[in-house]
């Protein structure tokens, strides 16, 4: 009885995202053959651990199957920091403190890998800037203190796939590629080309011993919606939501067989409000698709008002304590198969939100924004600063 009502649970994960082949999905194929190899798998996993009387749900069989995790408190890293002497600074962060992880940059906001690589596709389709010049004794330096690694893979916004491939990008009527105010390019979320060179650095990353790849930009430009009738670029029947969604989820598929978690950067402020049609971003149908969820729910990106705070970057534990309730409350439609939060807090200053506006951050307001992540049940979390300075003195508990 108990083995049917694991065959059952199997089934009844189908209907949200469960074990169906992307490809099946699409095809409208229910077919029975189809989830066979996760039937054996999920019995055989019961069967084995000796759970006849209380056995694990498909999802639960699926997260076994990804290796032990640490609860993440990490920092972020740049590639030039992990390349050079600031990384003798951080490891020491991490090994005097409660932290345990660093997100590394693998491809950066440019489009660059950043480190040697000898993959003939990465090289043909994009551009390696060695700032960490031996990758393979970083990732033994990450062992060895026992620091997990993360690596961050920027998708969509890439100036250099973009120059070197327009065909990938949006073009503009005179033939160039479009870029924004900040000179920075993008590649269109619709190409599959796109999606394989990003799974493809995911799947090397992960060989180099990365044990979770984090996507981030995994959207159009901001404000595309008001520019995409004068760009050309391919696209499809899918709504921009549909593509980007559609991305993840295909990501995940490709990099679950290898044991690695797939998480992503998001607004903060997107599980606040209804999908950004613009971007192609809904926090809903982008956490169903993924292990972890990175809202960024730094203070200084809201603006007056939110949360009942006049100067939300004045306010640490009231923002974020607000920003994470209305996260959990995105996310309560995915029951048991919502991902973990693990959001982004400040450890910086933001003053060019100008003076009245901000506070200068430092340990008290770092401790605010953990306190508030505890108060509301969160215990994972990665803390910002763009240079790598981060605040010293700091309890991360």
């Amino acid at each position: 009885m108990n083995i049917i009502w694991t065959l059952l649970l199997l089934v009844m994960s189908m209907g949200n995202g469960g074990v169906q082949p992307a490809a099946d999905q699409a095809a409208g194929n229910g077919r029975p053959e189809s989830i066979l190899p996760a039937v054996v798998q999920t019995m055989a996993a019961n069967l084995a651990a000796g759970r006849i009387d209380d056995p694990l749900t498909p999802a639960e069989v699926k997260a076994a199957s990804l290796g032990e995790a640490p609860k993440v408190k990490g920092i972020y890293v740049t590639a030039y920091s992990a390349g050079g002497s600031r990384m003798n600074e951080l490891v020491d962060l991490v090994d005097k403190t409660e932290l345990n992880a660093m997100v590394i940059d693998i491809k950066d906001d440019s489009g660059y890998i950043t480190y040697k690589t000898e993959n003939p596709e990465l090289n043909k389709l994009g551009k390696a800037q060695p700032f960490i010049r031996d990758i393979g004794a970083l990732m033994e330096r990450l062992e060895k203190h026992d620091i997990y690694p993360i690596a961050r893979i920027v998708v969509f916004k890439d100036t250099i796939l973009a120059k070197k491939h327009p065909e990938y990008s949006f073009v503009q009527k005179d033939g160039s590629v479009w870029s924004n105010g900040g000179g920075d390019s993008f590649v269109n979320p619709y190409s599959k080309e796109v999606w394989d060179y990003n799974i493809e650095i995911a799947k090397e990353a992960a060989k180099l011993g990365f044990k979770e790849i984090q996507f981030d930009y995994v959207r159009f430009p901001e404000g595309f919606e008001k520019r995409a009738d004068s760009l050309n670029y391919e696209k499809s029947e899918m709504s921009r939501v549909d593509a980007v969604s559609s991305f993840v989820k295909y990501a995940k598929e490709q990099l679950e067989p290898l044991g690695i978690r797939v998480s992503v950067d998001i607004f903060g402020y997107a599980a606040s409000v209804p999908a950004a049609e613009g971007i192609g971003q809904d926090f809903v149908k982008i956490s169903d698709q993924v292990n972890i969820i990175c809202p960024m729910i730094y203070p200084s990106h809201y603006s007056t008002g939110w949360f009942n705070a006049k100067d939300p970057d004045k306010a640490p534990y009231q923002t974020i304590k607000g920003a994470i309730k209305d996260t959990q409350d995105k996310l309560a439609p995915l029951g048991e198969e919502q991902p973990i939060i693990r959001p982004w807090i400040q450890d910086f200053t933001a003053s060019w939100l100008g003076k009245g506006h901000y506070i200068k951050y430092g340990k008290h307001e770092v401790e605010e924004q953990i306190r508030a992540l505890r108060d509301m049940n969160v215990d994972e979390y990665l803390l910002w600063n763009a240079s790598n300075r981060y605040t010293e003195g700091v309890s991360y508990k």
